[in-house]
């Protein structure tokens, strides 16, 4: 017999992303396997370093500043995940990061006119 929808319970957004970044990190995987692409020993050893903490722990990162509290990966680990697929994808240019807190150039210096005295 079917539940009816008032019985039904809503969906565990904990749940549905630790479903989701493991099938993102499979996906990966696969790609990267069925275009051929030789990963590095890093991307390697974090596409299954993080596969194992998200599926003991829920969630690939410990400090909640890092992430969202329904998130199963860090903002960081979610940019290295996407530029994996697209080094799957074949795709030359690597995501940009941004300048950062970079330094601006100074400002021009004001040269103040002398004053004529006359």
């Amino acid at each position: 017999m079917r539940a009816k929808p008032s019985d039904r319970k809503p969906p565990d957004p904990r749940a549905q992303a630790k479903k989701a970044a493991l099938n993102a990190l499979k996906r990966a995987q696969r790609m990267a396997d069925k275009a051929g692409v030789e990963l590095s020993d890093w991307e390697g050893e974090f596409l299954t370093s993080v596969a194992q903490r998200v599926e003991t722990y829920g969630r690939a990162f410990g400090d909640p500043e890092k992430g969202g509290r329904d998130q199963a990966l860090s903002g960081n680990q979610t940019i290295k995940l996407k530029e994996i697929v697209a080094k799957a994808k074949g795709e030359k240019k690597p995501m940009k990061r941004g300048r950062g807190f970079g330094r601006r150039a100074p400002p021009a210096p004001v040269t103040a006119e002398p004053e004529d005295d006359a």
